[in-house]
């Protein structure tokens, strides 16, 4: 099957790395996690007490930011500066941040040359040229839950209120934001996940993976014609 790029946005808690990481491995593709990254530059500027309002200061701690991932038993890790962060970025400390974080242009800037270069808007900035782009979306109370037991699992408390009020914020926060704000490409596919288990989003990407790789394939076979 033709290796296409897959691009998947949506609202925070919609499942995007859920789905990222189920597909990566379904099809042994190499998977980004631009989410994992906001998080990190978020978590070193609140270890740092780097006043993220103060573009100077952001500048100088962007210098000394650099991201990447490792596959350790099985597991995306993410890493800053060599440290192994995965635990800390998804703590609740970082969540009430990374919205306003991210949403600062040379944050942006900064991590889509990163992202780039290992190879959120990532279907309109960083790849608008993926063959396939999905958009996911779900309910409110669904994406809540699924981060509630998502914290859980990780043995991070929180309470669920909190966390809705967290990630309603974020979206006006995200889909506002005056650079690359989150929006739904125009040749996105929406995926509304709902009411589907992991397995039946799986299955529905995966679909649309094997008729796009199919459809470029077809597209770049010589013609035969005189």
């Amino acid at each position: 099957m033709k290796r296409i790029i897959v691009a998947i946005d949506g609202l925070s808690s919609c499942g995007k790395s859920t789905l990222a990481k189920a597909l990566a491995k379904s099809l042994h593709f190499a998977y980004l996690d631009s989410g994992a990254m906001y998080r990190a530059v978020t978590l070193y500027f609140l270890e740092n007490n780097i006043d993220y309002e103060n573009p100077e200061a952001v500048a100088e701690a962007l210098q000394h930011i650099e991201i990447h991932f490792e596959r350790i038993d099985g597991q995306n890790r993410t890493f800053l500066n060599g440290r192994d962060v995965e635990h800390d970025i998804r703590e609740m400390f970082v969540s009430e941040h990374v919205s306003p974080v991210s949403a600062i242009s040379a944050v942006r800037r900064a991590m889509v040359a990163q992202q780039q270069a290992m190879g959120r808007d990532i279907g309109t900035v960083v790849f608008p040229d993926a063959e396939l782009k999905i958009y996911l979306i779900a309910d409110a109370d669904v994406r809540t839950s699924r981060r509630h037991l998502e914290l859980a699992a990780k043995g991070i408390d929180a309470e669920w209120n909190e966390i809705q009020r967290n990630l309603l914020q974020r979206d006006r926060i995200d889909s506002g934001r005056a650079d690359s704000p989150l929006r739904q490409a125009d040749d996105a596919v929406v995926i509304d996940n709902t009411l589907l288990s992991e397995e039946q989003q799986l299955e529905k990407a995966l679909a649309l993976v094997k008729e796009i790789a199919l459809q470029v394939s077809s597209e770049q076979v010589p013609s035969t014609n005189p």
